[in-house]
């Protein structure tokens, strides 16, 4: 709580550390480690050298953390630290930033989710009941050798090597995945999207299980934005509460 005398939360009103950190869940050498990093703003001292913490600082505290809680503390670390140095472009840059990087993220979950439902209007590809030899395969998805070989450096394919003389050879569940994969290139799907197919195909063999995780992706990927959205919030009041958010 404010220092005895202080108007709580008023930019006069003093704060001991102690009670300052304990209303963060904080300790009072985090809350140092927060203003040296430009979290909080400067602090200044009484004549006896001791820090002044005002209502100014557990305002910026409240956004921080909130910050924190929404964009992580690289971003809220390099929003605060710009607010308190007057740079509000550098601030809100890394918070659009931010939100970008949700964005893509965003994207990205789409085009996977488009990418599976392509595969599974389709159907299971037909599987062979051996082994192939990279021609096989190529000749049986519609491609050339080449295009396989590139598909394995990209990390699509892992096809497994003869002891004897060292040719590729595609076990059964590579020859589905090649199918997979030039189901989706045909299709243009990205290839960060395949990958994720099939990384999870792979992972669980189940397509149902891959919308469930998919979902599951998805419901975490609402949580993430509204706390960002909540995170924003927070610091537009700081922001106003500084006066800097006049047009």
């Amino acid at each position: 709580m404010p220092a005895a005398g202080a108007r709580g939360g008023d930019r006069e009103g003093r704060w001991r550390a102690a009670d300052l950190a304990r209303t963060a869940g904080v300790s009072v050498q985090q809350l140092r480690n927060y203003v040296a990093a430009g979290v909080l703003p400067p602090v200044g001292r009484t004549a006896g050298g001791y820090r002044v913490y005002t209502g100014t600082h557990a305002r910026a505290l409240t956004a921080a953390r909130d910050m924190a809680a929404g964009h992580g503390w690289a971003t809220a670390r390099a929003v605060m630290r710009a607010v308190h140095t007057g740079d509000l472009d550098a601030a809100l840059a890394a918070l659009d930033e931010s939100h970008a990087r949700l964005d893509r993220e965003r994207g990205e979950l789409a085009a996977v989710r488009e990418a599976l439902d392509t595969v599974l209007a389709h159907g299971a590809p037909p599987a062979p009941r051996r082994g192939l030899r990279i021609g096989q395969v190529a000749a049986a998805v519609g491609v050339r050798p080449p295009v396989l070989r590139l598909w394995e450096e990209r990390g699509l394919l892992k096809p497994d090597r003869d002891p004897a003389t060292g040719y590729r050879v595609y076990p059964v569940g590579e020859v589905r995945a090649a199918h997979v994969v030039a189901l989706l290139r045909r299709g243009h799907h990205p290839l960060a999207a395949v990958r994720a197919v099939l990384d999870e195909l792979r992972a669980t063999g189940d397509p149902d299980r891959v919308r469930g995780e998919l979902d599951e992706r998805e419901r975490d990927l609402r949580r993430r934005s509204l706390h960002r959205l909540r995170a924003s919030a927070a610091l537009h009041a700081y922001l106003e509460y500084l006066g800097h958010t006049a047009p």
